[in-house]
């Protein structure tokens, strides 16, 4: 750990659950508040694109320009340290798709509208993205266009190699992602806005006032702001009825702000759910084969029979987006899962459950 700072000191709570980092938290001294140290885990595959070099830096430029984020402290040169928001996650203790209190709805359509009011020029934090990568600001449909060719090279082409032969057993085929491709011509052009890329349950923190705080902007990006749109009601598994109210309150929020960041809002929202269904699928593809691996390397056949639920779940969400013929049911996938296992054992033979 960082700064001189030591696992076996009380004041040091963690490692806390997170995928992307060991997130430790710290007292410092003199200062009220907890604040967070993250590492980031060894071997990780990242699953999304990434913009920003420093997801504190960012937030540094952020404060005062967008409410309820956490504070940046700098303890030592050059090593920041995260607020700590105290509180309970969106998500905790409720359903998956329990719909916004009225209050909290507000402050998430306040999130939207300030996150389009800036100059994304001013945002001055090291990017990571390779210039020439960059759509232009407007261009909705080559923003789209690299997020495919992410999901299409670094997740299924680079990350999914392994996993080639379960992915055609799934029915996922090569150039699967041609169609949203295609469809990706159709879009507006709108002004691009900050996007915080992965507004989930879990990355709004209740305080103890009941005020709605946004955390955890490592996938932050320079981009469309109908995709922060289309990634929030992926996520938060609303019914069709909140779904619709939560698009109408972004439309007004944004469209008080920005104007030019709602044009054609209402037809390219379904193109980017769309995407959002399909990354899904090669994401928990994957995922759910390095979770189904134990330590030893060879598969928890327990776990199987609820992540091949999940995955039944994504591939007919994507039916259509990835061009499926047929949505395998529950049985096909742990089949499919215990094909691929047998033939990729870690040594000797794989004991079929």
């Amino acid at each position: 750990m960082e700064a001189g700072l030591s696992a076996a000191d009380q004041s040091i709570e963690g490692p806390l659950k997170g995928h992307h980092h060991e997130t430790y938290v710290i007292s410092l001294p003199g200062r009220a508040g907890r604040y967070k140290l993250r590492e980031p885990r060894r071997g990780l595959l990242w699953f999304d694109r990434r913009c920003f070099a420093s997801e504190e830096e960012l937030l540094r430029t952020l404060a005062g320009r967008v409410s309820r984020i956490p504070e940046i402290v700098e303890v030592e040169r050059g090593i920041l340290l995260q607020g700590f928001i105290e509180g309970r996650t969106l998500g905790q203790g409720v359903l998956p798709s329990k719909a916004l209190s009225e209050r909290h709805r507000r402050q998430l359509g306040g999130l939207f509208g300030e996150l389009v009011s800036f100059d994304v020029r001013d945002v001055a934090a090291q990017r990571v993205c390779d210039g020439a990568d960059l759509p232009l600001n407007g261009d909705s449909c080559g923003f789209l266009k690299r997020l495919l060719r992410f999901t299409e090279h670094r997740v299924y082409r680079e990350h999914g190699a392994p996993y080639r032969a379960l992915f055609e057993d799934l029915g996922v085929r090569d150039g699967a992602l041609g169609g949203l491709a295609r469809q990706a011509e159709s879009l507006t052009e709108r002004a691009f806005a900050l996007v915080h890329g992965d507004l989930h349950r879990r990355n709004f923190i209740v305080d103890a006032t009941g005020d709605l705080w946004t955390i955890d902007w490592e996938l932050a990006m320079i981009g469309d702001p109908l995709y922060d749109l289309a990634t929030h009601l992926h996520l938060m598994r609303y019914s069709e009825k909140e779904a619709e109210r939560v698009g109408r309150d972004w439309r007004r929020t944004v469209e008080e702000r920005r104007p030019e960041c709602v044009k054609g809002w209402d037809t390219d929202l379904a193109v980017l759910l769309a995407y959002k269904r399909a990354q899904s699928v090669y994401t928990d593809v994957i995922r759910a084969a390095l979770a189904l691996r134990g330590s030893d390397g060879r598969p928890d056949w327990q776990r199987l029979p609820r992540l091949a639920w999940r995955i039944k779940g994504a591939l007919g969400a994507a039916r259509e987006p990835l061009g499926l013929t047929a949505e395998p049911g529950v049985r096909e996938v742990i089949a499919a899962y215990v094909r691929w296992f047998r033939d990729h054992p870690p040594t000797g033979t794989v004991p079929a459950p």
